[in-house]
């Protein structure tokens, strides 16, 4: 087992194909599923599973990989610290639901980040997605929400896939609409208060069940219906068509301005929203630094009211 391997085996899970970790990692694809092959055979492990869909990693691969990680980390930090080397390019990830607080804490971190090179990721996709990319090691950390309907579903996911959910917070279900909407004013809303207005929601794809939905009270049926991908078309669509969606009720005006507000849905429901992670993987430093930065944004903190 060579240092050299476990980098090649990291490369390969981060960038989710042989191929595009060859591409990556410049060198030819052969050479690199031979390194891996050899890995895999010297250390008993089975790392990845291969198929015509592409990889995935074997839940003792994501145990070998966490870890490789911290192996790869320390021998990093000691070049760095003995040998007088640059700094080592690091690499962080998360994949989220379309949630604004998210992004508020990954500009946190990358602002507090005192290293010369790095490469971040973020990705806001579908459910689905997020727990394949944790499961993975395409992403470290994944944030989402559970509840009373979806977390039998959920839960066991995250079992057979090796995956540990941590709540980070509770939020009472908010509805999230235009400043300017007929019914921004009022103190609370009712479910019926929303039946003339379109609906948004988030698109889930081939995993598209009421169980992986970001919306609450996802098998409601609605007489105007709109379904999106991403977060800015939906926030454009709340303001030019009067339309709302469910969500925390967490808005940080630094990033979303004062063109929407969040008000109380009169319902009895609760959101937990949480982050996933590999059962027995600790954290990495980065990951760390920006599950504290997440946590700020209880909804109990001033400053997300």
């Amino acid at each position: 087992m060579t240092l050299q391997q476990l980098k090649y085996a990291i490369g390969v899970a981060y960038a989710g194909s042989f191929n595009e970790a060859a591409k990556q990692m410049y060198i030819s694809q052969p050479s690199l599923s031979n390194a891996v092959k050899e890995l895999e055979d010297e250390m008993g492990v089975r790392i990845f599973t291969r198929n015509t869909r592409g990889i995935s990693v074997t839940a003792e691969g994501a145990e070998f990989l966490g870890y490789a990680r911290q192996v790869v980390e320390q021998s990093e930090l000691l070049e760095f610290r003995y040998r007088e080397k640059k700094p080592a390019r690091y690499l962080f990830s998360i994949s989220a639901q379309h949630y604004a607080f998210v992004v508020n804490a990954f500009v946190d971190l990358v602002r507090e980040y005192d290293g010369n090179e790095y490469e971040f990721t973020i990705r806001e996709t579908r459910t689905h997605e997020i727990i394949n990319d944790v499961r993975n090691l395409r992403s470290e950390i994944g944030v989402l929400y559970i509840n009373s309907f979806n977390e039998k579903i959920l839960n066991k996911f995250f079992r057979e896939y090796g995956l540990t959910f941590t709540p980070l917070f509770a939020a009472k279900p908010h509805v999230f609409l235009s400043s300017a909407h007929p019914l921004a004013k009022k103190k609370k809303v009712q479910i019926r208060d929303l039946d003339p207005f379109p609906c948004l929601t988030y698109e889930q794809g081939e995993h598209n069940s009421f169980y992986f939905s970001e919306e609450i009270q996802s098998t409601l049926s609605h007489k105007k219906s709109i379904v999106v991908s991403d977060r800015a078309t939906l926030f454009n669509l709340l303001i030019g068509l009067d339309g709302y969606t469910i969500s925390t009720g967490i808005l940080t005006s630094d990033l979303n301005g004062n063109n929407i507000v969040a008000v109380p849905l009169e319902i009895q429901d609760e959101i937990t929203v949480g982050y996933i992670t590999l059962k027995n993987l600790p954290p990495s430093e980065l990951g760390k630094r920006y599950l504290a930065g997440l946590a700020k944004f209880n909804p109990g903190n001033r400053r997300n009211r």
